[in-house]
């Protein structure tokens, strides 16, 4: 079993119609998917994976040799312990936004990132359209909800890397969760696996494909589809060879976005409003995620209510 690889040029086609069935049971059924032939040049990709792997190099990678889950990782192979870290994760990371400051000794990163995150937008934004439609909503209305009233839709990149763990089994890549946001756009590593969902009570490989995106569905697409579209649990695991590559880009609602179910997809039942999902604003349900990211999503919604 492998998740929905999809001919994201199909869309411009004959065979449009079964391009959109192919994205809605990508998003019904999976909560992930993977596009190929989605208009993002291999060349432009190529020079992403060079200066994303010469930045955790030459910046990086000196760093997490002496970051904590190596220190504790260490000491519990010393202790002889039986002991799994549960509550750290192999990870080097770090974000990219408009308006933080990047790595700046690695040639060309800069130059390169700033292309493919302007490439990358807008082919997320593509693939929301493409949601629109496929939940009967105008077009640009996942695109509208994320904007809200007083400010645009976040964009953030996280770059990740997943070195090589003598111990793959006492500690996570990255420990299982779902996503806060709205749609998620990752650039994968395609020689080094180590993503997988849960999918009917199974975890599944996230099968690595070269110049591929692949995409899952964030909590706030969930409650704008009232359920229809779900986000799913992931996690990576530490691997013991390679050193795995990850790069993540988040189209989220501002944090001042109110986000709920969209009308046309809540029921009436006998003038009573079948509504799944609470409304909200996005910021407050991050203050609620920061701390149950790790924790079953349902009791994040009522929180959220709770809090407000």
């Amino acid at each position: 079993m492998s998740i929905p690889v999809i001919d994201f040029s199909k869309l411009n086609g004959e065979e449009r119609a079964k391009a959109l069935a192919q994205i809605a049971n990508g998003c019904e059924e999976w909560g992930f998917f993977q596009l190929v032939n989605h208009g993002i040049s291999e060349e432009l990709l190529q020079r992403v994976k060079k200066v994303c792997s010469d930045c955790y190099t030459m910046e990086r990678e000196e760093g997490f040799k002496n970051s904590t889950p190596v220190k504790l990782l260490n000491e519990l192979v010393e202790k002889k312990s039986d002991d799994k870290l549960e509550n750290l994760d192999w990870e080097d990371v770090f974000l990219l936004s408009d308006d933080n400051e990047w790595p700046s000794k690695t040639p060309g990163f800069k130059e390169t990132m700033a292309e493919y995150r302007a490439e990358l937008k807008k082919l997320g934004e593509k693939v929301m359209e493409a949601m629109d439609e496929n939940l009967g909503l105008p077009i640009g209305y996942i695109k509208k909800a994320f904007n809200g009233e007083e400010a645009d839709a976040f964009f953030g990149t996280k770059v990740s890397h997943y070195p090589p763990c003598p111990h793959p089994e006492r500690i996570n890549g990255l420990r299982a969760h779902t996503d806060a946001g709205g749609v998620i756009l990752l650039f994968q590593d395609d020689e080094v696996s180590g993503l997988q969902i849960l999918k009917d009570g199974q975890w599944i490989d996230v099968q690595p494909l070269s110049n591929a995106i692949v995409i899952n569905t964030g909590d706030q697409i969930e409650v704008l589809s009232n359920g229809r579209y779900r986000s799913v649990w992931h996690r990576v695991l530490a691997t013991p060879d390679g050193n795995r590559r990850s790069i993540a880009s988040f189209y989220n609602p501002s944090m001042k976005a109110t986000i709920a179910p969209a009308s046309e997809l809540v029921e009436k039942v006998n003038q009573e409003v079948d509504q799944t999902y609470p409304k909200f604003v996005f910021g407050d349900y991050m203050s609620v995620y920061a701390e149950q990211k790790f924790l079953p999503k349902e009791p994040r919604f009522q929180a959220v209510v709770r809090a407000m």
